[in-house]
C-alpha cells in the first residue's frame, strides 16, 4: 500500500498568467483535461496567494488535485491517491503519458515534464541517494534484513537489477553487482598483494577481505566496529564475501571487532609497519568546508594510516561520487598538507548500484614515490 504521487509541471508565455483572469482560464482548460482522467473531479478550493493562485480539487476515492499557477508562467499539478497493493492504479502510466499529451496540446505549453509516479509510505523504501543528492529508484522488492545497532541503521534489501544490497543509514554501500567496487579500490592488476601485510580499516561486508585473500597475501587484519554488519552480510552477501565473516580468523587473516582506531594506535606503539592500509569505513564528506567532525574523523585515519605504513607502504581508500568536486578537493587539499609529505594518484569505475562514477585514490609518502620513479 502507499500513496501514489503524479506530478506535472509546465511552462506558457507568462502574460497568460499576468493576471486573475489569465489564470482563470488557463485553469478551466486544465480542468477539463484533468477531469478526463481522475473521475470525479470537483474544485473544493480556490486560494489566491502572492504570485499567483492555488486550486485544490478532489474526486473519487479521495483524490486530491492540486493546481498551483505563478504569474511567472509556471504552473504545477501534483495529483496524489492511495492505492493498495493487489488495486490497479487510478491512473496507470500510459494514462498519465495521455494526460501528458492532453496538456500540451490543449494548453499549448512552451515545456512540459511528468515524472513517474512516486511512490509515498510504500512497505519498502525504493528511493535512496546519490553522492550529490539526487534521488534515485531502485526496484526493492523485498527487505532481508532491518535492525539497528548501536551505531548504524543497518538494512539488507533486495533488487531486482542488483541483488542484495547493504544499506546502512538509507545510503546503499556495495551490492551483489558491485565487484568492480572492491576490484577498484584494491587496483586489482595493478598492485601486488603477494606475500605482504595488510590492514583493512572497516569493511564489514567482508568483500575486500574476500578478494584481497585469493591474492595470497602475508597476513590481513580486518578492524570493523560493527557485528551487527558483519552478520547481515555473513547471511545475505555471501556472493560477495564468501565465509570471512563466518570464520573470522585463518591461517593469513584475522577480523578483530573494534574502533579500528584502538588496533591502529596498538600497532603504533608496538612499530608494526604494514605494507598496505585501506580505508573502507565512511565516504569523504559531502561538504564545502573541511571543519566538521567527520572531516576530523577522516583526518585523523588519514594520519592514522601512514604511522602504521612501511616506507614503501600505500594508503587505499575511496573518495566519494565524481559529481561531488568540491568535497574531493577537499580531500585532496587536505593530502597536500600532510606531514610528511605524500603523493597521490586516483581513478574512476561506475559502480552499478550507485548508478554512478566513484573516485579512488592511492596515497604512498612521497620522498619514496619520487626514489621509485
Amino acid at each position: 500500500m502507499s500513496v501514489q504521487t503524479i506530478l506535472l509541471d509546465f511552462s506558457m508565455d507568462p502574460a497568460r498568467l499576468g493576471d486573475e483572469n489569465g489564470q482563470k482560464a488557463v485553469f478551466t482548460q486544465l480542468e477539463t483535461v484533468l477531469k478526463e482522467y481522475v473521475p470525479n473531479l470537483i474544485l473544493a478550493t480556490d486560494i489566491k496567494v502572492d504570485g499567483g493562485s492555488l486550486k485544490l480539487l478532489t474526486g473519487k476515492a479521495g483524490t486530491t488535485v492540486s493546481v498551483r499557477l505563478f504569474d511567472r508562467g509556471l504552473v504545477t499539478v501534483n495529483i496524489e491517491y492511495y492505492k493498495e497493493d493487489n488495486e490497479e492504479p487510478l491512473i496507470s502510466f500510459k494514462s498519465s503519458k495521455l494526460l501528458e499529451s492532453s496538456v500540451r496540446i490543449s494548453l499549448e505549453c512552451v515545456r512540459l515534464k511528468l515524472l513517474p509516479t512516486i511512490k509515498r509510505g510504500y512497505k519498502y523504501d525504493v528511493y535512496l541517494t546519490s553522492s550529490d543528492e539526487r534521488l534515485l529508484e531502485y526496484d526493492i522488492d523485498g527487505v532481508l534484513f532491518d535492525e539497528q545497532s548501536s551505531f548504524q541503521k543497518v538494512q539488507v534489501v533486495h533488487s531486482k537489477s542488483f541483488g542484495n544490497i547493504l544499506v546502512l543509514d538509507d545510503l546503499q554501500n556495495i551490492s551483489e553487482a558491485d565487484l568492480i567496487y572492491t576490484e577498484t579500490l584494491m587496483q586489482r592488476g595493478k598492485e601486488s598483494y603477494e606475500g605482504k601485510e595488510i590492514v583493512i580499516l572497516g569493511g564489514g561486508d567482508g568483500a575486500l577481505l574476500y578478494e584481497l585473500l585469493k591474492e595470497k597475501p602475508k597476513y590481513v587484519w580486518m578492524l570493523e566496529i560493527d557485528e551487527l554488519v558483519m552478520k547481515a552480510c555473513n547471511k545475505h552477501l555471501k556472493s560477495i564475501c564468501g565465509d570471512v565473516l563466518e570464520r573470522r580468523k585463518g591461517p593469513n587473516f584475522e577480523i578483530i571487532v573494534e574502533d579500528c582506531m584502538l588496533t591502529v594506535k596498538r600497532f603504533t606503539a608496538e612499530r608494526r609497519k604494514v605494507d598496505y592500509v585501506f580505508g573502507d569505513l565512511t565516504d569523504i564528506p559531502i561538504s564545502d568546508e573541511g571543519c566538521s567532525e567527520l572531516w576530523e574523523f577522516m583526518v585523523g585515519i588519514l594520519r592514522a594510516a601512514f604511522d602504521i605504513l612501511k616506507p614503501s607502504g600505500k594508503f587505499m581508500t575511496h573518495g566519494n561520487g565524481a559529481t561531488s568536486p568540491e568535497s574531493l578537493e577537499l580531500y585532496e587539499q587536505v593530502l597536500m598538507k600532510m606531514k610528511p609529505a605524500v603523493t597521490f594518484s586516483k581513478c574512476k569505475a561506475f559502480v552499478p548500484s550507485f548508478m554512478e562514477d566513484w573516485i579512488f585514490y592511492q596515497i604512498a609518502f612521497k620522498e619514496t614515490a619520487n626514489s621509485d620513479e
